[in-house]
Parts: C-alpha cells; structure tokens; sequence
C-alpha cells in the first residue's frame, strides 16, 4: 500500500517530530508550510527526512488555493491515506484579553480555525473518492489550550477550543466511510514556539505543574500519532487524546 501522509508545519517543531516517525514507518512525507523552498528548516527537513519526502509552499489563508496544493501532493505522491493538521500560529502578542485587538484575534483564528478547517476539507474530500477498503486517518494537533484557560492569549485558547469541535465534527462526517479522525492536545512541549517562555515555564514545571515533571519533547506527540495513521485505534475514532504529561489532570 502506497502511504501517504500530508503534515502541515511538517518541517519543525512538532510537526517535523510527527513527519520523521511517520517516515520511519514508510510513509511518504509532504511537508505543507507557508514559508519558501529556500528556508533552512525545510531543507534540513528534507535532507534528514530522504528521498520519499517533498515540500508544499502554501499560505493556510489562502483558502483559494487549498484545493490546488492538495491536487499537487497527490499528483506527485499519490493520494493522501494520513492528515495531519499541525500547523498554526500563537498569539500575536500577550496581554490583557480586555485589550485584545480585531486585527490580532482575526489573524489568529484565521490561520489556527478557518485556514485549517478549510484544507481539512479539501482532504476529506479527496479521501472520499480512495476506496474504503483502505484506512485512512485525520489527526488534528491542537493545544491543552482548548480547555485551559490563558487570559493573556484569549484568540489563541479560542482558536484551539473552535479547532476540538472541528475534530470532533469531522469525525462524525468521516466515521461511516472508514476514515478515523483524532484530536491530539500537546501540553508544554519544547521547540521553536515556546523558547521565548521557557525560563517562565522550566520553574513551574520543576514545581509540580506538570507531574511527569519534564518538558514535553515532539517525539512525545509523534508516537500518539503513529498508532492512529497505522489504524491501529480505528475503532476510537472521535478521541480527544492528551499528550501533556499529565498536565490537564483536574488536581487539589
């Protein structure tokens, strides 16, 4: 079976974590991002990634050119068997809700909701018209953020609440054509995103926030997502799976 998987951000951070363990299964990568072919992270990614990995330039606010950049992944690799939707944007800039702009809310939810939303179901579509007798899987990367709350980051919590029901709803549609859809919620994992909150967060996390007591890493979020492309939670279809070393555990 000719596998193939479609990871928005595949090319860091979380995203590439979930692209290298899905390359070590056999699968063919397309990396989807906004940034050039000429950025480092993406040649990095390719080379480390090898042969069978390509990348994809795509804005996720273009919803116009959604369908186009996902008829070139399956021109080039074949059809899409595994979805990832990784890719996102953190707020702007911290502060009080109460001082949040449009601008910065609309940007947010943009890119995280309506972008997502709208290339998820160009996918669906797509994978649809594949036969049933093949499994095929949507794995949407959230945030803790969906039901933590975080009042300096208001878009950002709402965007990744709206991003649990768009999983949750795909779910439903894809269920009876074979196709298993997932909600994955990384809690605090270390790369690129959170470098700028590290010293913030390393002390609290020392101090019992997190009880696995340790920084999440991509490949903590990568082996949740093996085990859902390769089928093997089909039945679970629908789940909301927490990969935040126990973090969102209501506690005393």
């Amino acid at each position: 079976m000719n596998k193939v998987a479609l990871v928005t951000g595949g090319q860091r951070g979380i995203g590439f974590g979930i692209s290298e363990a899905l390359a070590g299964e056999g699968y063919k990568i397309a990396l989807l991002a906004q940034c050039g072919s000429g950025d480092p992270e993406v040649a990095d990614a390719l080379e480390r990634l090898g042969p069978d990995a390509s990348f994809f330039s795509h804005d996720l606010l273009n919803i116009d050119g959604h369908a186009a950049v996902v008829e070139q992944v399956e021109n080039r690799l074949g059809p899409i068997t595994t979805f990832v939707s990784n890719a996102g944007v953190p707020a702007k800039a911290r502060g009080d809700m109460l001082d949040l702009e449009p601008d910065n809310f609309d940007f947010t939810l943009g890119v995280n909701l309506r972008g997502a939303f709208f290339l998820a179901q160009n996918v669906a579509r797509r994978m649809l018209k594949q036969s049933c007798d093949s499994y095929r899987s949507m794995t949407f990367v959230t945030s803790v953020s969906a039901g933590m709350v975080s009042i300096e980051r208001a878009e950002y919590c709402l965007s990744k609440a709206g991003a649990s029901m768009m999983a949750k709803l795909f779910a439903a549609r894809l269920a009876p054509h074979g196709i298993g859809v997932f909600e994955i919620r990384p809690g605090i994992i270390e790369t690129a995103m959170t470098r700028a909150v590290k010293d913030k967060y390393t002390p609290q996390i020392e101090d019992g926030l997190v009880p696995s007591a340790r920084w999440g890493q991509p490949t903590d979020i990568a082996s949740a997502v093996v085990p859902i492309a390769e089928g093997r939670m089909a039945f679970a279809t629908g789940s909301v799976i927490n990969v935040d070393g126990g973090l969102s555990i209501p506690r005393l």
